[in-house]
């Protein structure tokens, strides 16, 4: 009896995990559209920053940095105008996980600030 009660368990786990990671890349994909319409022409064609230095490489966010990110997306920062009231709060959530799913998010570094 407990066996199968655990064999229960593993399987609905496996399910809910199956489902977050559907949902996860559902929002990447919605972010990489976002992204390609919104952010590419400063920031660069799937994250590669071409602009010498006057567009932030977003390669360089760390997972930790998801507050900033959205800071600067709502309210400008340097060049980069402000998007609030242009993109949704979920738009700009499918963005972080577009940026996190194809940059990483290591904070690496780049040539460009």
């Amino acid at each position: 009896m407990r066996a199968k009660a655990l064999l229960a368990t593993a399987i609905a786990a496996v399910v809910v995990l199956r489902a977050a990671t559907g949902m996860a890349e559902e929002a990447s994909d919605k972010g990489g559209r976002l992204y390609e319409n919104y952010c590419s022409n400063c920031h660069g064609e799937e994250l590669k920053n071409n602009t010498d230095g006057l567009a932030f490489d977003l390669r360089r966010l760390k997972p930790d940095e998801h507050a900033r990110f959205v800071n600067s997306v709502l309210n400008g920062k340097n060049r980069m105008p402000p998007w609030r009231g242009v993109l949704a709060d979920e738009e700009i959530e499918q963005i972080w996980s577009y940026i996190r799913a194809v940059g990483g998010g290591q904070g690496r570094p780049s040539d460009s600030r």
